[in-house]
């Protein structure tokens, strides 16, 4: 399609749904309808008397009515499959030709952002569930987990890990009547609307917004940590407020755990090592606790703290050289070890990926 060819479709497009506030009330009216006369129009909306002919004749030129003449003048619907069948086809086409000139922005991988549209929001909602390798943490209302049912069951068959929060509760699907095991790892609900939406990815790419975005509320709004450093931020406040508080659990993966398996959150972690039982070896990429640099360690896990409330988690090494120390999730400051990504394996301690 030439530019000139597709200007035009956008602007024909673009013309043939302007539709004023009278014309649109006149059209569902009819529609539901089937047919009526002006002044039927005039007494079943709010359409002045004087200005019911001009609008049903500007539906007519339109092609979503037809115009009887008799007296009185009869507006007859027509099917909108057949009204719209030219548009649709051109909005195809258009869109089919648009996406061709798309180019996608180049975006920081350190980007942090605050997003106002709906649409971007589920945009960013779908591209974090994708992005996950090994873990995901959500926190999603009842309507959401229905949009991505399937991209979540995805995730699942890949091997990820996801910790699952379906929020209100009392909306939540029933767990005989919805499998959650297809979806999630583990998934639970929580209490309140005030709950957050939320999507992390491997423990560093997440969106957090307000069920309102979600809604059509004026106050839309949902931050971005686009694989941003700062991105652990929105997993230990899902972590540690929102998963602790979740106390109804709506369903459970029991299968056995393979390895090597690769972590982002030390929850979910030693919660895994305490169920399987037995040797456990560890390979972490962290930060020093004292020092501040980045610190890679290698080793048996001697032994785990874990409390019930899962708040606190911790694991001990005994490193290759010979030196016992303690390791810790994001912002660790009793432990050695600040843990970023954690290799957990049977036999040795696992091999770092280039």
């Amino acid at each position: 399609m030439a530019p000139d060819e597709l200007r035009t479709t956008v602007e024909g497009v673009g013309e043939r749904f302007n539709l004023g506030e009278y014309e649109i009330d006149a059209y569902l009216t009819v529609l539901e309808q089937g047919q009526l006369t002006a002044s039927e129009i005039a007494d079943r909306t709010d359409i002045p008397q004087p200005r019911v002919y001009d609008t049903v004749r500007s539906l007519s030129d339109r092609g979503l009515v037809e115009l009887r003449e008799s007296r009185p003048m009869k507006v007859v619907a027509i099917d909108p499959e057949e009204a719209f069948e030219n548009v649709q086809q051109s909005l195809e086409e258009m869109i089919n030709e648009l996406e061709a000139r798309y180019t996608a922005p180049a975006r920081d991988t350190e980007a942090v952002s605050l997003v106002k549209s709906r649409s971007t929001i589920l945009r960013y909602l779908e591209e974090v569930i994708d992005a996950a390798d090994y873990e995901l943490s959500l926190s999603l209302t009842p309507d959401l987990l229905t949009r991505f049912e399937d991209e979540l069951k995805a995730a699942v068959d890949a091997g990820v890990s996801v910790d699952l929060i379906v929020t209100p509760a009392g909306e939540a699907p029933d767990p005989s009547e919805f499998d959650y095991r297809e979806i999630a790892t583990t998934a639970r609900a929580r209490r309140g609307i005030t709950t957050p939406v939320i999507a992390v990815a491997d423990g560093n790419y997440s969106i957090y917004a307000t069920q309102d975005a979600l809604r059509d509320d004026q106050d839309r709004y949902g931050v971005i940590f686009n694989r941003s450093a700062l991105g652990f931020l929105v997993s230990g406040f899902f972590g540690t407020v929102l998963w602790t508080t979740a106390e109804r659990t709506l369903g459970e993966d029991g299968s056995t755990r393979t390895y090597p398996r690769k972590y982002a959150t030390i929850r979910r972690c030693v919660k895994d090592i305490m169920e399987a039982g037995g040797e456990f070896y560890a390979t972490i990429e962290g930060r020093d606790v004292d020092v501040g640099g980045p610190r890679v360690v290698r080793g048996r896990i001697l032994d785990v703290s874990f409390e019930v409330s899962e708040e606190v988690a911790s694991l001990t090494m005994e490193t290759e050289e010979g030196e016992e120390i303690t390791v810790g999730g994001r912002v660790a400051a009793l432990e050695d070890v600040e843990a970023h990504e954690i290799h957990i394996g049977r036999n040795e301690p696992p091999t770092l990926e280039d």
